[in-house]
């Protein structure tokens, strides 16, 4: 494992036990310190009430929401397009696929498993990142997408 992923997965460790009151892991902490100031980008409202971010940075992690694609078309259309998307985002917020760190997909289908692993498949580089997969229940997927899927990442 990379020093930068390494480093990268402390941070985590540190924001999620800071999060639940456990001393910082490692000394994990930024030059910003565990206090640092959390960034959003492109803010959904509803009502105009902020509702969710689709990407908040903290303590140099990155976290993008879940991505959907709402329109007509098989797994491996859905499953490139929302790949496409997280990777904008990513980008946006100052990381890239192969600064991420761990990969939560959302299938409306189990059945789709296979399909989506062909179009998922190098996307994150040569050193791709852990993930869950799990076909949703019922009702599927919001918005009739066949897949979501989320991310965390380093910058």
């Amino acid at each position: 494992m990379s020093a930068q992923r390494r480093n990268a997965l402390k941070k985590l460790l540190a924001v999620v036990a800071g999060t639940v009151g456990i001393k910082s892991l490692a000394n994990a902490e930024t030059a910003e310190g565990a206090a640092g100031e959390k960034e959003v980008f492109n803010v959904v409202e509803e009502q105009q009430v902020p509702f969710f971010s689709m990407a908040t940075k903290f303590n140099g992690l990155v976290f993008i929401a879940g991505k959907g694609a709402h329109f007509d078309g098989d797994i491996k259309a859905h499953t490139d397009h929302v790949l496409k998307e997280l990777e904008k985002e990513l980008l946006a917020a100052g990381s890239s696929m192969q600064k991420v760190l761990k990969v939560n997909v959302y299938l409306n289908d189990i059945a789709d498993y296979k399909a989506m692993n062909e179009v998922y498949r190098g996307r994150f580089g040569a050193k791709p990142p852990v993930r869950t997969t799990v076909a949703v229940a019922k009702g599927g997927v919001p918005g009739d997408s066949l897949v979501e899927i989320d991310c965390i990442a380093y910058v």
